[in-house]
């Protein structure tokens, strides 16, 4: 196949167009190390990327993408490179000039910042990195843009209405889909593809995460614009482990075949992505070689999914959420650890009683301080089921990777325990097994968006969902800080992440619990004030000194030095007591933490709450 390298939009119209494969795959087949930039050996090495351009090029491809796919600022950071984006760029387009020879296109690739990662709610940020990549590379001479691997439609709109307004020459945007017919972030293909023509794309397709027969479905399952020219570069089907190595299934052969199919779908410019190697495209090359382009036919629109539009959450509430509660009046959280054992029937006991006692809900920390505790999802769930005690869990982004995230919350969906607490979670080389991995896929503020997400009936992946989550999701905030205006900051990004309520730290002097009155009372969600007794002088000490987000105040320090024995613990209660005198003054929402699971402490404070808020009432005009 060969072009006479007219405006390649106008080329399609009656032709087809081999791409090429993956440029990945190939220079680590020629010995690049996994680890390295393999943008950067556009200036190290520039030879080997030639190599690879040319064996493309000699398979039959003539359309040649730079190898330019991660050769922007936030990428190249990673290896100091930041500051060569633009030689990185422009050098790539000349290497693959040089290999394309006189008859083949060279596009520019530029791929998606994110690359995976979870998306952010803003992404203005990117703007001056698209621009600065397309620009060099057309100030190189590409003859196309190619945008590709953009799992979330808004950020691949984004980088369309930063480059289009830059230049003429053809831009080919490519989504790439975690299911089948459907972006990450929900949009099913037959309503993204006319966002991107409008937008501004020539040429719009698909490529990489999933291979030839979900690629094709892809296509078959979607209602394309009129006159759209299209494209597909699937990968070389999953990645597998085969004799002891990872390795793609797809033969070429099977690629020649599903090129066929995709030309049946109206595509007219198709290449590999992850995994195909020179064999994969002149495969397809020898296939198309004799075919003509065919228009494309859309499908019935009966067949066509449509946004889904999901049900309500079977479960319904029995009583009203602490959100609804402390919108009326003074509503108590209280936290009671899990056990460190296999026993817990005293846990249960512990709970029965500060449920008599008053509590509205019962929170329980996720393994807190990244010490092994008995899981709180299943004793939530006997809380719940067994003695009808609403149950607050933490989420703690530390333990569970994403796939363990989404799963852990469709259970707890399933179980109709809705109210949970985000957090971070202490780092795992603290607590008792330091040899454990810590996860954190994502931040607090991303599993706030990422829950809330599932409310609105679409999973972590962007599949739809038959159901509605009802989750309603606390963050925690932390005022014991030097920089109050810092840490108001970081709160007011999670309110923006989804958050609907918040629970402090605990603070331990009236002044405090009046300052975070003051720094949090424009954000427009319940703040749950935490207030946690002490025990003993050394207790406080630990906290005061070892213990990440406390910080005592030197006169509760003082205080617990001159009490031992039981007497400590009554001083703690009236430490607390007098700090709750204020509490109810400026909040609805109190959050008592109990120490080292002492119930009977917790209750007393329930008690007294309780007839505290009452006073207050009753005092009001």
């Amino acid at each position: 196949m060969t072009t006479s390298k007219k405006d390649l939009r106008d080329y399609l119209q009656d032709h087809l167009l081999v791409g090429d494969g993956a440029m990945a795959t190939q220079l680590h087949a020629l010995g690049a190390p996994v680890g390295v930039s393999f943008e950067e050996l556009c200036l190290s090495n520039p030879r080997v990327v030639h190599e690879v351009h040319a064996s493309y090029y000699q398979a039959g491809a003539r359309l040649l993408e730079t190898n330019t796919f991660s050769a922007n600022r936030d990428a190249l950071s990673r290896y100091g490179l930041e500051h060569k984006v633009a030689r990185i760029n422009r050098l790539a387009v000349a290497i693959a000039r040089e290999a394309a020879q006189d008859d083949a296109y060279v596009a520019g690739s530029i791929g998606s910042i994110l690359a995976g990662r979870v998306k952010k709610k803003v992404l203005d940020e990117y703007r001056d990195q698209y621009e600065e990549q397309a620009i060099a590379l057309l100030h190189a001479g590409a003859d196309a843009l190619i945008l590709e691997t953009f799992l979330d439609l808004e950020e691949l709109l984004l980088a369309i209405e930063v480059i289009r307004p830059l230049t003429d020459v053809p831009v080919i945007a490519q989504l790439a889909t975690l299911e089948v017919g459907r972006t990450r972030d929900g949009y099913s293909l037959t309503d993204a593809f006319p966002q991107l023509k409008k937008a501004g794309a020539d040429i719009i397709g698909l490529n990489c995460r999933l291979g030839p027969a979900e690629i094709l479905r892809s296509f078959e399952g979607t209602i394309f614009p009129d006159d759209s020219l299209l494209s597909a570069f699937p990968n070389a089907g999953r990645l597998g482990m085969t004799d002891g190595e990872y390795a793609f299934k797809s033969s070429p052969e099977y690629f020649a075949e599903s090129a066929l199919r995709l030309r049946d779908q109206g595509v007219r410019l198709i290449g590999g992505c992850c995994g195909t190697t020179p064999a994969h495209v002149k495969a397809m090359a020898d296939a198309l070689a004799s075919q003509q382009p065919k228009a494309r036919v859309n499908p019935p629109v009966a067949l066509v999914e449509r946004p889904h539009i999901s049900v309500q959450s079977t479960h319904e509430r029995e009583k009203p959420s602490i959100v609804e509660r402390v919108k009326t009046g003074t509503t108590i959280i209280v936290e009671f650890d899990p056990p460190r054992d296999l026993d817990a029937e005293q846990f249960l006991d512990g709970c029965c009683e500060l449920h008599k006692a008053g509590a509205d809900a019962i929170t329980l920390a996720d393994n807190s301080l990244a010490t092994v505790r008995m899981s709180n999802m299943a004793l939530g769930a006997l809380m719940k089921n067994r003695h009808g005690i609403d149950p607050l869990l933490h989420i703690a982004c530390r333990d569970r990777n994403l796939i363990g995230q989404q799963s852990h919350l469709m259970g707890l969906h399933a179980l109709g325990i809705d109210q949970i607490l985000v957090i971070t979670g202490d780092p795992s080389r603290f607590g008792d097994l330091p040899g454990a991995s810590s996860v954190f896929d994502v931040t607090s503020f991303d599993l706030i968006r990422m829950v809330k997400q599932l409310n609105e009936g679409v999973s972590f992946s962007g599949r739809p969902l038959k159901q509605k989550a009802q989750f309603i999701v606390g963050a925690a905030f932390n005022p014991n800080v030097r920089n109050m205006a810092a840490a108001v900051a970081r709160l007011e990004k999670k309110v923006e992440a989804g958050a609907d309520y918040i629970m402090t730290q605990p603070v331990y002097d009236v002044e405090s619990i009046r300052q975070v009155h003051e720094a949090t009372k424009h954000i427009g969600i319940p703040v749950f004030i935490g207030i946690m007794p002490l025990t003993s002088s050394r207790n406080a000490e630990f906290l005061h000194n070892e213990v990440p987000g406390i910080k005592l105040s030197a006169e509760a320090l003082e205080r617990m030095k001159k009490v031992q024995g039981p007497a400590a613990r009554q001083e703690g209660i009236a430490i607390a007591k007098e700090l709750l005198d204020t509490a109810v003054r400026y909040f609805n929402g109190i959050y008592l933490i109990t120490p080292f699971n002492y119930y009977e402490m917790a209750a007393e404070l329930i008690a007294y709450v309780r007839q505290q808020s009452a006073l207050v009432k009753t005092a009001q005009p």
